[in-house]
């Protein structure tokens, strides 16, 4: 019995001496260890790599991408860079209008109105133009949005109606742009016969085109300022489409990179393409008179036609069998 009391003791005492050890404290160990000489920091994972990646349990492997450096210099175009390019071409383009409007006004006919018509663009071809414009101006407001939105339009509307009209605006935006797409393959399809350069092209360049002075160098059914139009749409807008249809369904044909670089180049070809159209629009109704006709009634004035399009003029009076024509005198106003 006693030796068992003896062994009983031993143990105790073990254990109490055990206590001792674990719970008394080791400053010098402490001292000795610095928690983070094992431990790398932020710049040297993202010098040493171009991602912080780990793993995942979930089926979406795309989850274990922790950091990614670029992201940040995405992000810092997309709230800095993009809105300063943005903002010069577009507000800059109306400047240059304005400016241009006051000092040399609407390109007037010369040679007044002829009263006699001929038609420059059919049904089909106006009604393609105006489904494309009128997507055109609402994919360019609600993308603009995206931009602008916060910064110039939050602060004025507040946030429950910024938050609404956001939301309607991405869902036009997102299916509008089926027609825009169905829209610029008609026009590249309608019209690439006749926006082909040539050696017409250079001369209307040489000689201003009609907007600068009052020369009216001749040209065939689209002038070179018109074919870089067509180019501008067809070009830009084939990419604005092929980049949004990326950014609307994710992930199927690229991974995080590329879908940046999508949204990168379709943001940067939008704001250019909406501030080139701006200056189209321009010409097209208050820079040029008679202009809106083309696509408003299909038909435009004779001495138009010879003014700025002759050689299509001749085509087209050597194809009806009316001979060419010499610019008509507008009607005298009867006594």
């Amino acid at each position: 019995m006693s030796s068992f009391g003896r062994v009983i003791r031993l143990a105790i005492g073990g254990w109490a001496l055990l206590l001792l050890i674990t719970a008394a404290p080791a400053p010098s160990l402490a001292q000795q260890i610095n928690p983070t000489a094992s431990s790398v920091n932020e710049r040297q994972l993202l010098q040493e790599a171009d991602r912080i990646q780990g793993r995942v349990s979930i089926p979406d492997q795309r989850s274990s991408v922790l950091m990614q450096p670029a992201g940040r210099e995405w992000r810092e175009f997309r709230n800095v860079v993009l809105r300063w390019i943005g903002g010069v071409a577009i507000v800059g383009m109306m400047a240059v209008l304005v400016i241009f409007y006051l000092t040399r006004g609407m390109v007037r006919l010369e040679s007044g109105r002829s009263g006699r018509t001929i038609v420059r663009f059919d049904t089909f071809e106006r009604f393609v133009h105006w489904m494309t414009a009128t997507c055109f101006i609402i994919l360019a407001i609600s993308g603009l949005n995206i931009t602008f939105g916060r910064p110039v339009l939050l602060p004025l509307i507040g946030f429950e109606a910024f938050s609404e009209w956001s939301q309607w605006a991405k869902y036009a935006h997102n299916y509008l742009s089926f027609p825009f797409t169905i829209g610029v393959v008609l026009i590249f399809l309608m019209w690439i016969g006749g926006n082909i350069p040539n050696k017409v092209d250079v001369a209307w360049i040489r000689r201003g085109g009609g907007i600068v002075g009052h020369d009216h160098p001749p040209a065939y059914r689209f002038n070179a300022g018109q074919k870089m139009i067509y180019w501008i749409v067809v070009i830009g807008g084939g990419l604005v489409a092929v980049t949004g249809y990326q950014l609307m369904f994710p992930f199927y044909v690229t991974g995080i990179e590329g879908m940046q670089l999508a949204q990168i180049v379709h943001s940067v070809v939008a704001v250019l393409f909406v501030a080139t159209m701006i200056a189209h629009i321009y010409i097209g109704t208050i820079g040029m008179e008679g202009a809106f006709e083309a696509m408003g009634s299909g038909e435009v004035d004779v001495n138009w036609a010879r003014e700025h399009h002759s050689l299509w003029l001749d085509q087209q009076m050597a194809r009806t069998g009316t001979g060419g024509s010499q610019p008509q005198p507008a009607k005298a106003a009867a006594e």
